[in-house]
Order: C-alpha cells, then structure tokens, then sequence
C-alpha cells in the first residue's frame, strides 16, 4: 500500500508541476505577442537597421549624382558641337 501511496503522490507531483511550466511558457508566449510587445520590437529592430538604410539612401544619391553629371556633360557636349553637313 506505501508503494501506490508514493507513487500516486508523486505522479500527482509531476502533473501539477509539469502543468504549471506549461502554463507560465504558455502566458510567456502570450506577452510577447501582445500589441505593445511587437510594437517595442519594431522600433528596436528600425533602430538596429536606420543607419544601413541611411548609408545606403545616401551612397545612392551620390551614384545617382554623379550619373547625373556625367549624362549632362555628353548631352552638352553635343549640343556644343556643330551639326556634321552630309554630303548630298
């Protein structure tokens, strides 16, 4: 009788106990789920990735500068030459 005793106890034990960590995981995974939560990740992650995008924003316009510049100096050196006479 002292083994069913013991055992029962303990396996009483182990549910309560194994129920109770699934249940704290389980509010856990609520949290961080929750509006506020996701919205504190964002911001946190936007902060983490700002300084890429801005170093990439800026080394874009300065490509597009500079390709810029580049297409104003043929056009103009076109404009600047006379018109080839065909022979006709």
């Amino acid at each position: 009788m002292p083994k069913r005793t013991f055992y029962f106890v303990a396996g009483t034990a182990a549910g309560l106990g194994s129920s109770l960590w699934v249940q704290r995981r389980v509010r856990v995974a609520v949290e961080r789920y929750v509006p506020e939560k996701v919205q504190e990740r964002v911001a946190e992650q936007a902060k983490k990735v700002a300084p890429a995008v801005r170093d990439a924003v800026t080394e874009g316009r300065e490509a597009m500068r500079a390709r810029e510049s580049e297409m104003r100096a043929e056009v103009a050196s076109r404009v600047a030459r006379p018109p080839s006479r065909r022979a006709g």
